[in-house]
Formats: C-alpha cells, structure tokens, sequence
C-alpha cells in the first residue's frame, strides 16, 4: 500500500537572521550572495538604532555623511539584491535544543539550519515624551554617534557610572561645556573614570536632580530641560542644546534565556568569532557588543557571522 507524502508546512530556511540593523542587513549581504537565501526578520524596532540617528559622519565611504535611516534602508535594498528576503515581526519564542531551529512569530512557525542574533540592544530611556519626540534632535545614547553635531554648544548627560563619565569625556572634546545630572549624590562609576571626568574643567554637575521635562518638541531641537530635586522637590530650568543618555542598554535577548549562554546584563557570551554555545547560532553586534556599539563595528560583526554560518553549512555538505 503506498502513502502519499505529507506537504511540509513549516518553511525551513538555511539561515534565518534576527535584526536588520547595520548587523542584520550585513549578515543577510553575505548570507545571500553565497546564495542562501536568508530570512531577515526585522523585529519591532526594524533597521535598529541607526534609525533614530539623524546624520551618521563616521561611517567609511560616505564623506559627506548619510542621514541614518537612509543607511539602513540601502543596505536593506542590497542585500534584497542578491535574494535575502525581510519580513516584519519579531521573534516571540525560539527552540534551539535541536536542529533545526525552530522560531515563532506570533502563532507562526519557522525551522532554520543556522541562525544569527542580530537583535541588538535598547538604550534605556526616561521615558518623557519630550525626550521620545526630540530623539534624533538634540537627544541621543551615543556620544560618539552625535557629540560632533554639538561643537561649541553646551550638552548634557544623564547618568552615573563608567558610560556617563566615558561620554562625558568624549563630549568635552567638542562641547563648551558638559554637565553630568545624576539622580543621587553618590554614583556607580569607578574610582577612575570618576576622577578624570572631576579632573576636568569642561565638566561640571548637578547631583541629586531628575528631569522632568525636554525643551522643546515644537522647535525640533533641544533648547533645555526642567530638573527636580529628588531631595526637596524644587524644581528650575536648566539651559542645554543636547541631552545625551548614559543610563544602560538592554540587550535583546529575552527569548533566548535559559538556552543561550548570556552574563548578568543579559548580553550574549561569545564562544569565539560570532559563535555561540549552541553549534550553528551566531551572534552579530549589540547584542553581543557592550563596548564599541557602533555601526562599522556592528556591521563587521554581521559579516564574520555570516561566513561562519555559510562554513558551517558548507562542512555539513
């Protein structure tokens, strides 16, 4: 007695990358002209970080810059050239206990062979609409991405440990003058970091103070912030052209926990190159990244992820 064969429902793929910032599209750029035909799932965030940059001058092969999401979309468009298919949506659950993978979108399922995490991380926000509306105008969590934009102006950061002083370091190089505004009298940062950024004369700082309001969304710039003090509540106006955030990022990872192997922070632990501890999934920029977090240095690692699973499969024949 024959049967007849049983029509595959679940689409399998040969390499499926989460993320389409400059790590995701990278990836997918590399992954299809080895004609593997990736699947980039953009997440809810889609073309990650860069979007909420406005002028992105660091970046080779641009000397006269390239507004951010412009940057993203191209790379998007490049690698749909060569055959990587996007598709909206995030990841809502993964199995990666076997291959191959499999991964849900919503009630969809999706099987892999390799898999890249190109899922970046969020910066931590205040969570004021005048700052949600003014970002990418004057507000920022990357000193190195925008301080440029601010020479000869006064900027502020927001925070307290390394990153604050580190950005705060950074942004001396260019502003007239950086003020630090931290919740609490006593900060996180290192005994160091903490005394090269008083032992400089750009520097100055409001303890004990939160930000309740950023000046002004009608202009589309930064113009200055309202403060509280979180000791008497008295609140004044402080004068600034940017405001830069240095509170944390949070790496986007959560479906992943108990599976992957990630530290504290919830970053990705790399096992060498852009491997992880599971065989066949990779890891591509920020969410492996808690030091550089730039897009030249994401997308290199989008590149090395790449090839990686390409090796990989090609091994397997």
């Amino acid at each position: 007695m024959k049967f007849a064969a049983i029509a595959r429902t679940t689409p399998m793929y040969k390499v499926i990358v989460i993320g389409s910032g400059c790590a995701g599209s990278t990836a997918a750029i590399y992954a299809a002209r080895a004609s593997l035909e990736p699947l980039v799932i953009e997440g809810l965030e889609a073309g990650g970080q860069l979007t909420l940059t406005t002028d992105v001058e660091n970046y080779p092969g641009f000397p006269e810059g390239i507004m951010g999401p412009d940057l993203v979309d191209r790379m998007k468009q490049q690698a749909q050239r060569f055959g990587a298919t996007y598709r909206h949506g995030a990841v809502t659950r993964a199995d990666l206990s076997s291959r191959p993978f499999k991964l849900w979108i919503g009630d969809e399922q999706l099987e892999t062979q390799t898999l890249i995490i190109a899922s970046g991380a969020s910066a931590r926000w205040l969570g004021l609409p005048s700052e949600q509306a003014l970002v990418g105008h004057g507000v920022s969590s990357c000193a190195t991405c925008d301080g440029f934009f601010f020479r000869g102006q006064p900027v502020t950061v927001i925070g307290g440990g390394d990153s604050a002083m580190e950005e705060a370091l950074f942004l001396t190089k260019f502003a007239t003058e950086v003020t630090i505004v931290h919740r609490r009298e006593e900060f996180r940062a290192s005994k160091i970091m903490l005394d090269r950024a008083r032992a400089n004369e750009k520097i100055s700082w409001i303890t004990n103070a939160t930000v309740t309001e950023v000046a002004d969304p009608a202009a589309k710039a930064v113009t200055g912030l309202r403060l509280r003090s979180t000791v008497n509540g008295k609140e004044w106006d402080h004068k600034t052209s940017a405001l830069f955030l240095a509170i944390g990022h949070v790496p986007n990872t959560d479906v992943f926990k108990g599976q992957l192997d990630l530290d504290k922070q919830g970053y990705i632990v790399s096992q060498g190159g852009a491997r992880t501890n599971i065989p066949g999934v990779f890891h591509a920029g920020d969410v492996e990244d808690r030091v550089y977090r730039q897009a030249i240095t994401a997308a290199g690692a989008g590149c090395k992820a790449a090839i990686e699973a390409e090796r990989l499969l090609e091994a397997e024949g």
